[in-house]
């Protein structure tokens, strides 16, 4: 166990780095994505903030970096001790936080995704127009932000599958129990 161990805290700590570093970058494309358009001498800005499902993802993206962050920091203070996860309780909380911060990141990026079709298709029923016709600049920097969060949302399946081996070795093995035929 302890050989899986040894190999499991490298991958964790990678992965959670790769959080930190991948949901920032998301935030930062989403934050910083901004267009002007003049129509008729009036000046309209397209931003983040306009459409709501970024202003979620933006808020669970950098949740997600800070506590990827936070944890990368508990993860490297364990593999430079050698120790090694044996309370239940914390590892009950690092599996809940990550589960929380996996599914409100595919929340997240599955509302922008939306959101961003529906901008690129407009929706003919409802006259929603193209709004990515006239914002082209804006939408393809919106889409490289989700896309990147997405990646980091793969990466949190992963830390939570990890958490998750972690917590249930905890419960014992195999070698105490009576084993039946069935």
């Amino acid at each position: 166990m302890k050989l899986i161990d040894r190999r499991l805290r490298p991958t964790e700590l990678l992965l959670r780095c790769s959080i930190s570093v991948l949901a920032l970058l998301s935030l930062i494309l989403i934050v910083t994505d901004t267009q002007v358009k003049t129509i008729f001498t009036i000046e309209k800005r397209a931003k983040y903030t306009d459409m709501k499902a970024l202003v979620f993802l933006v808020a669970a993206t950098g949740i997600a970096s800070v506590y990827s962050l936070l944890q990368s920091v508990r993860c490297l203070v364990g593999t430079m001790k050698g120790s090694v996860l044996f309370s239940k309780p914390l590892a009950w909380a690092i599996f809940s936080g990550d589960q929380a911060m996996a599914y409100l990141n595919v929340a997240a990026i599955a509302a922008a995704a939306e959101s961003g079709l529906i901008a690129r298709e407009g929706e003919e029923e409802l006259q929603w127009m193209k709004v990515c016709d006239m914002y082209g600049k804006y939408c393809n920097q919106m889409a490289i932000g989700v896309v990147i969060a997405v990646f980091a949302s793969i990466a949190m399946v992963f830390v939570s599958c990890i958490s998750a081996f972690s917590l249930f070795r905890l419960y014992g093995s195999n070698k105490h129990r009576q084993t039946s035929p069935w």
